[in-house]
């Protein structure tokens, strides 16, 4: 006959589940918030020359001198990254906007930064193919209950 020990749970690792479950719905928003926010500034520099950017203009003669792009590409990556990234932490439109983003950055993979490698630092594809990745999650997945297509659901 075996006799099993019973051990107390630790109060520590109970407090920190309580907690991780409490707060585990607003991870996924968390992400989705913070990419949509961090792409703005991104888009403001080329739309407006904001956050020491050049505008749209000086972004458009470096699309198309610099990395051999249409000019008029610009302007598209600046919407996307602006107003998608407005869109994509509030959560409306998020899949279509996610899809945009991850072409945009798949773009900039493939077209800016694979020639320099992987290292952000040394402009390699690393912090782009982040964005795409995270990007590609919700086209997969969507907004989540929090996002606003979700109370356009309802």
């Amino acid at each position: 006959m075996s006799v099993t020990t019973v051990t107390p749970a630790n109060p520590i690792a109970a407090a920190a589940k309580s907690v991780t479950d409490a707060l585990s719905p607003f991870a996924d928003p968390l992400v989705r918030v913070a990419a949509g926010l961090l792409l703005v500034p991104h888009g403001a520099q080329k739309l407006f020359g904001w956050f020491g950017g050049y505008g749209l203009e000086a972004t458009g003669q470096f699309f198309a001198t610099k990395l051999g792009l249409p000019a008029s590409l610009a302007l598209l990556a600046g919407v996307i990254e602006f107003f998608g990234g407005l869109l994509l932490a509030v959560g409306l439109a998020t899949r279509p906007v996610a899809a945009l983003v991850f072409g945009l950055m798949a773009v900039a993979v493939l077209q800016v930064h694979l020639p320099a490698g992987f290292f952000w630092t040394d402009g390699g594809y690393e912090y782009p193919l982040l964005w795409a990745i995270v990007a590609l999650s919700y086209v997969i997945r969507g907004g989540g209950r929090y996002a606003v297509d979700a109370l356009i659901a309802r």
